[in-house]
Formats: structure tokens, sequence, C-alpha cells
């Protein structure tokens, strides 16, 4: 049975949209604890800031250029979709009002109060006045604004503003004035009330400000005045000079200082706003119908609740009962004789990311090590493996570092790192022209005799021990020969872009990735041609490449079965007949993020068992530089089939991918299973026998 090409795949931006909306699923949910659902409101909010300044900005461009009438996967024209995202959003922006309202209710019941400038008591506003002065005022940059666009003032993507209207009436004429205030992001954006009779008082930065615009504007004979807060999100999209006399680094610099000038994409109003002063900034900023134009509350950057103080009310958000240690390897033993012995994975964050320091560390200091190489891509504000890998250098090893300085969003943080290593010795690799590198790999070399021995860390992650506390992921610890042969190969080719390796055990994006997993697929499917077991089960952030969408779809026609754990993007569409009937997919939202990607062909008893950095998408197979890993530990190989039962048999926090996108949840049986929960005691479990 053939399927018409637009019901064979889902928009990829609609299925990132479904995605978000789990998330908010979360903040709604009256069983998460009531300040991690007000974190969940704010990673809401910060996703659909980056889906604006990316996704939504990529269709924009498709849709304003020559090809702006080209259909998309999915079947609908560029212009059509953003008309239809703006009006998802809309949906959910209001959704999220809903929840945020009914989340301070709650608190209300927890004796915490939001409150604003009209809700302050006497002595409240002495303290709010003191802090004004002392905190605020200084740093405040307030721009008084007139009706000439060409002198209209550059505002900063995804800053919070308040759009000021003032008023003066003479001589029966009323003369109208506007102003924008900066509110500052380097302050806390909920402001701490001295606490009265037991009870917490939280007010935002923005009612702050608004209780002192007369203070502000004291200046200007006014009769009334009024202030409503605006949001703009600009296209991120990095444009990287071609000028031959400038270094990398400095051309990515300057790329990401460009980005604050880059095409507005969103504007978000108070819908409390009045209509000429909207119309006034829409004008200006020259803001039309190709932008997403989008009401809201009385608040924006919501993203902000992810920092939202805890009040030492401990009871109001999760606990955390890891890591555990890893099952056979000592921390306070030496890295390097452990794993000599045998293969370790660490699956943090039950497990600790210190193990991969450790590895680090040890290798500083260790006179044997003659070099360390490693791929880097997003890093931690102060980081470990920064520190680690310079301890290093100044021990005389030789540290190459390919560090991606067109990681999104993180660019300036790696601009900071690359400077300070290349001052310390560091040798360091940019990548490869047109590919940025997503592998996250490391190779120790270690004189041990006569011989260099291989040591090395292959991961799903980024070596970040900030996100390693929030990101599930796994890192194969090994000493493989000829895995780690592999690895040099990769580094090899970092170095001479122009030499293409051979590989035998890893798969390497751009040039093996594709054919690979399509071989991986077609052996499961010739033997569920010949009538035995087939099984494909793929745990990933996303799926949305067509080519091994047809893939998965042959193979379910064909008769393999084929289980999907995608967190994000979903453009796979599960069950239909003739199509995919044999395919099911989930996603699994809950405290941690789902990140490691764990690929399974074949049955228990006779499979093949990867771990990668790359998700099925066609950035991962061919725009990217990515290592896919076999597992050869049979204990190692079992444990990854053994969790990917875990969040398969899940049934709290799962919801089904389907063609309507309905985010429904999956049933709860008559045993309720919480996967991460699971998996925590699964690791638990590991410790007590071994103890026992």
């Amino acid at each position: 049975m053939s399927v018409e090409k637009k019901y064979k795949y889902i928009d990829r931006e609609k299925s990132w949209l479904a995605f978000n909306e789990r998330v908010l699923q979360e903040a709604a949910d009256q069983n998460v604890p009531l300040l991690d659902r007000l974190k969940f409101v704010g990673i809401f909010s910060n996703n659909l800031d980056e889906f604006f300044r990316v996704r939504y900005a990529s269709v924009k461009r498709i849709a304003t250029s020559e090809k702006g009438k080209k259909a998309l996967i999915s079947g609908i024209e560029a212009d059509q979709l953003l008309k239809e995202i703006t009006e998802i959003v809309i949906k959910l922006q209001a959704k999220s009002l809903e929840i945020l309202h009914e989340i301070e209710q709650k608190l209300e019941e927890e004796q915490i109060y939001i409150i604003d400038e009209f809700q302050a008591n006497e002595n409240q506003k002495d303290f709010i006045r003191d802090f004004f002065h002392k905190r605020v005022s200084p740093d405040l940059v307030t721009i008084v604004l007139n009706s000439e666009s060409a002198n209209f003032p550059l505002l900063r993507d995804a800053a919070g503003y308040l759009a000021v209207k003032l008023t003066h009436t003479t001589d029966k004429k009323t003369k109208t004035r506007y102003a924008v205030v900066e509110i500052p992001s380097h302050i806390n954006r909920f402001v701490e009330l001295p606490e009265e009779d037991g009870k917490k008082y939280i007010m935002f930065l923005d009612d702050v400000i608004r209780m002192n615009l007369n203070n502000i504007f004291s200046i200007f004979s006014y009769k009334t005045i009024a202030a409503h807060m605006i949001k703009i999100t600009r296209d991120a999209e990095l444009e990287v000079d071609s000028d031959l006399h400038k270094s990398f680094i400095e051309k990515i610099s300057e790329g990401v200082k460009d980005r604050r000038v880059g095409e507005v994409v969103r504007f978000v109003y108070d819908k409390e706003i009045d209509e000429d002063t909207l119309q006034f900034f829409l004008v200006n900023m020259g803001i039309d119908n190709n932008d997403s134009i989008i009401p809201g509350g009385r608040y924006h950057n919501r993203r902000d609740y992810m920092n939202f103080p805890s009040l030492g009310r401990k009871d109001l958000v999760s606990t955390k009962d890891y890591p555990l240690p890893v099952q056979g390897l000592d921390i306070e033993k030496s890295m390097f004789l452990q794993i000599k012995e045998k293969d370790f994975l660490i699956h943090t964050p039950f497990q600790s990311f210190n193990y991969v320091v450790k590895v680090l560390r040890e290798a500083a200091i260790d006179p044997k090590v003659q070099s360390i190489k490693i791929t880097l891509y997003r890093l931690a504000k102060h980081s470990q493996i920064i520190s680690s890998l310079i301890n290093a250098a100044k021990n005389g090893k030789q540290v190459t570092v390919q560090i991606e300085l067109k990681a999104r969003f993180d660019e300036s943080s790696n601009i900071y790192y690359a400077e300070l290593m290349q001052t310390e010795g560091i040798q360091l690799i940019f990548g490869v022209r047109g590919l940025k590198v997503h592998s996250k790999i490391c190779v120790i070399e270690r004189l041990e005799g006569k011989k260099i021995k291989r040591y090395g860390f292959i991961s799903s992650g980024n070596f970040n021990e900030s996100t390693s506390n929030l990101y599930t992921d796994v890192t194969l610890l090994t000493a493989h020969p000829k895995i780690l042969k592999e690895v040099s190969k990769v580094f090899d080719f970092l170095e001479v872009n122009y030499k293409i390796y051979r590989y035998k055990h890893l798969i390497v994006s751009p040039h093996f990735t594709r054919s690979r997993f399509n071989k991986l697929i077609d052996q499961q499917i010739l033997l569920a041609k010949e009538g035995k077991p087939a099984r494909i089960r793929l745990k990933m952030n996303s799926l949305s490449d067509t080519q091994l969408i047809d893939r998965l779809y042959d193979a379910s026609n064909a008769g393999v079965k084929v289980e999907l754990i995608v967190r994000g993007i979903c453009c796979l569409i599960p069950g239909i007949p003739g199509m995919s009937e044999n395919i099911q997919a989930i996603s699994i939202v809950d405290k941690l993020l789902e990140h490691s990607r764990v690929y399974i062909f074949g049955e228990d008893s006779d499979c093949e068992v990867f771990i990668s950095s790359a998700d099925f998408m066609t950035r991962n197979i061919e725009e990217r530089v990515e290592v896919t890993c076999p597992i050869y530990d049979v204990d190692i190989k079992n444990e990854l089939i053994e969790t990917f039962a875990i969040c398969w048999n899940g049934n709290v926090k799962v919801r089904i991918h389907d063609k309507d996108l309905s985010n429904q949840y999956k049933k709860i049986g008559k045993e309720v299973k919480r996967a991460q929960e699971e998996m925590y005691y699964y690791y638990r479990n590991k410790i007590e026998v071994v103890i026992d």
C-alpha cells in the first residue's frame, strides 16, 4: 500500500512544539512538587525562545525566499506553516498562563505570595524603594524615543523591556511620549521581600521598576504613565566572515556580535497594552505579518522561573538520591589500571560524572601519559574538564582539543575557553569546514614498557559537569585497542580533513553513518523475511531524517518489531496500517532530561548494541562529525538492553507519539513504573547485591 508523501511524515516544527507541550504538561502535573512546576514553566519558555531564534527563523527565511512556496516534508508550504506555528504558540502561551495562575494560587496556600506594586504595604514599599535606589537604579537603561524609525534603538534579543507611555495635556491637546526601560538581566528577577507573620513575599523586578516610574521620569511633566512588558526574539543564524586574514576565533566572535542585529522573528507583548503604543513599536521596529506577533500576559521571559528562589522550602522541590557508585570501579584507585582490565559504563546522573573527570586528572599527573586528545562541544561555566587539560599541559603532556566554536548559544563561552587553552600551550583544532564536530570522544596515550597503550572514553553527551546532573547520558570507559585506534583516526581526520579513513568498529559521520545504519536495518529486514525474530530498539532525542524514517517503514512492512523512545522531535508516524503498523514510539519527559542515544539491532541473545552522539537527524548524519560506538563487553551490553527495557516498560511520564500529536499518556497498568525512578533502583540494587 502506497502512502502519499504528506501523510508519511509529521512536520518537524509542529513535532517540536508538541514536545514543548509535554514540558508544559509537567508544569500542570499536580504530582510534581510546586517549585519544580514553576521551573518547568521556565523550561517551556526558554525552549520557546530558542525555537523562534532557530527553527521559526529558518522557516521564515524559506518563506521569504524564492522557494517560499516549496512544500516542506509534511506537505505544508513555509508561509502557511508560519501562520500555523503562531496559532499553536498562542494557544500554548494561553495555557501556560492558566497553569501559572494555578501554581500561584497553590503557592499562596503554602504562605508564599507573589505580589505586584499595587499590593505592597507601606513597610514593603519602603524596602522596595531602598532596593531600587541601591541595586536597580544605578544599572537601569532608559531610552526616550521619538517617532523617527531611523533613530529607533536596537532592542536586544530576548531581553525584557517595559514599553512606557507618558501623556501630557496642554491647551486641550494631548502630547504623547514613549520610552523603553530595559529590565536588568544580571539582577535576580524575583526580589525577596521581608517575611511577615511567617508569610514569604516575592515581587518581580519588573514591578519594582513600575513602582518607581515616577522617580525615573521625574524630569518630564506628564498626566498619566503606563508601562507594559514587551520582548523580541531575533534570528540566531550565525554568519561567518570569509576574510582569510582573520582567525577563526575572530570570525566567530564577530558573528556572535552581529547576531545582536538579527532580524526580528517574534514580538511578544502584554495584551493590556494600549493599541497606539503597540502600533508605535510594531511600525518603528519594522515588524510585519511574516513575524510571529504574540499577545501575552503582564510578565514575559518566564524562563526566569528556572531560577525562582527555593525560599528554604525543601518540601516543595524534588529530592535527589543519586549519584551512585559504579559497580567494580573504585574512584580512589588508579582508573587506568581498572579500565585496563575491563570496560565500564557511566550512566549519569544515576552515577557520577566524577569518574570521567578522574580519568583526566589522573592522566594530567601520570608520568607515563604522553598525550590527550578530546572533543569539546558544550562546557560547564567552571569546567573541571578544562582545568584538568590545562594541568596536563603544564605537566608536559601533549594536549590536543577539538573545540566547537559554533555550538549554538555557547559560542562566547567556547571562545573564552579556546583563548584560555591557547595561552596554556594546548593545541586547538577548529574542525572541518562546513561540518560541526558533535562527537564526544577522548583518547589518551600511555607509555607502558616500550609500547603505547591507549585509554579513552566515548559518550552520548557533552563533557559538562553541570548538565551531567540533569541529563541522562552514557559514557564508555575503555582500553579496547581496536576501538581506540579508530578514535585516533577520527582525530587524524579532524587535523587532516582531506584524508577519509575507513572504520571497522566505529560508525562515523558524515561519511559512513547512513550506509551503516541502512545495513543494520537491512539485516533485521532479512531476518524477518526468513521468518526469524527481528527487532530494532532505538533511544534518541530526535528522529527527523526522512530517508532513515523510510527505512524504518520498510522494516515495519517486512515484519520487524520496531520500538522507539524519542524524547523530542518525531517526524515518523507509528501504527499506520501498510506503513508502520509494527512501529511503536514513546516519549519520556520527567525531572531529568532524557539525552542518551542507545541503538539496539536484533534480539537479546544475538544483537548489536551501540551508544552514539548522533540522533536520526539529517544534520547528524550528513553535516556533523559524529561517532557511534559498538559495545562489546557482555555485561555492559546487557546493562544497556535492560535499561532500555526499563524506559520502554515505564508507564508514568510516558507519552505516545501519534499522527495527531495528542501527547496522550501511556496507560498505567496494575503496577506503576516511573522509568527514571526504576533506573535509580536498578543501579542501587546492583551495588547492594555486591555488598551482600
